[in-house]
């Protein structure tokens, strides 16, 4: 390949280049098919060298992450990405590469989740007309919906969680309906959060159903915390994400955020709260009734929940299914639906995911 090379440089008259990098794209060039536009690259030229490397990743990792998803290949050069592949496989790296670099320089850090938001969510509108919904944050800076929280700034990854959060700012009362790791808790937790820190709310209540997944676990040692807190450990994690953890342990001494079982909440009016129950397809029909009727005054409540996981005695009713077939068309309750393209966990999981739901004869 290199003497054919070098006998078509000296036909044409042109030097051979010396750097390995000249010598491939040479090579390329010259023994391309075509020179359409598909098989030319994008090139893009980044000022801050410091922000590029933080861009490309250690031993560029961030850059394959792209190269994979997209179907691209991605050369450096200098404080220039040179981007290979198919015109809107290329545009698309291109825009992916801009937004990421757009966070860089606003002091963000840029993780293979952030990549796979911006893969995900490409271009984004700009901002809708009357501003952000209710005057409750700023949600729609640059056109992004973004939710501020003490640790971290959270942005949705798909469409569906970008109409989710902002069902959640503009509703008393939201559901979250899908299946696992489409982010529906974590969310719900983060709006909490953000509405606690503005003012908004005096509290946070999080509830979710004690109900054992399919095991029998007997009698679990020690008070009536350490016996609920292994099923309220998820809303405990999602929690340390958004807040320092001595501030958490503070306002949980404090009661401005509570984490109960669904039992706890009988007979209480829930004014002034950020309220939000997991794991809802575990509830019952009368207990879902119980906590809906909770909503008092200056309150929100969300419900989430996955109506493929409910570990309910056979025969038993889902209270989610209930509500969703009573609420449907009440104004004021929003409710938004998740599917296997949303999650955001590990790739596989969409793909088991799937895979359950094409073996589900239902």
């Amino acid at each position: 390949m290199l003497a054919v090379a070098a006998q078509a440089w000296q036909h044409q008259g042109v030097t051979a280049p010396e750097s390995t990098e000249l010598l491939y794209l040479a090579i390329s060039a010259l023994t391309s098919p075509d020179t359409t536009e598909d098989a030319a690259e994008t090139l893009l030229e980044f000022p801050d060298n410091r922000l590029l490397i933080d861009l490309c990743g250690e031993f560029d990792r961030n850059l394959a992450q792209i190269e994979q998803a997209l179907e691209v290949h991605i050369l450096r050069r200098g404080n220039q990405l040179a981007i290979m592949g198919e015109r809107d496989a290329r545009a698309r790296a291109a825009e992916t590469l801009e937004g990421l670099y757009q966070k860089l320089e606003a002091g963000r850090d840029v993780d293979a989740g952030e990549i796979d938001a911006e893969i995900r969510m490409g271009s984004v509108p700009e901002a809708e007309p009357g501003g952000r919904p209710g005057d409750q944050m700023e949600l729609f800076q640059g056109g992004r919906v973004e939710i501020k929280t003490r640790k971290k700034l959270v942005e949705p990854r798909t469409e569906a969680q970008k109409a989710y959060v902002k069902a959640l700012y503009r509703n008393e009362l939201a559901f979250g309906i899908g299946p696992a790791g489409t982010g529906k808790t974590y969310l719900a937790v983060a709006v909490g959060v953000n509405m606690f820190i503005e003012g908004h709310v005096d509290r946070i209540i999080l509830s979710r159903p004690a109900v054992e997944a399919g095991e029998r676990l007997g009698f679990l040692p020690g008070d009536m915390k350490d016996k609920v807190d292994p099923y309220m450990q998820p809303l405990y994690d999602a929690l340390n994400d958004f807040l320092p953890g001595k501030q958490v342990a503070k306002l949980i001494e404090e009661k401005r955020i509570e984490i109960a079982p669904l039992a706890f909440m009988r007979g209480r009016t829930l004014s002034n709260a950020f309220v939000v129950l997991d794991e809802a397809q575990n509830a019952t029909s009368m207990q879902m009734k119980m906590f809906l009727t909770r909503l008092g005054e200056g309150s929100r409540m969300v419900v989430t929940g996955d109506r493929s996981q409910v570990d309910l005695p056979r025969g038993v009713t889902s209270g989610l299914r209930d509500a969703e077939r009573i609420l449907d068309g009440v104004p004021n309750i929003a409710f938004n639906y998740f599917t296997a393209k949303d999650v955001v966990r590990h790739p596989l999981v969409a793909a088991i995911i799937e895979a359950y739901d094409a073996d589900d004869p239902k």
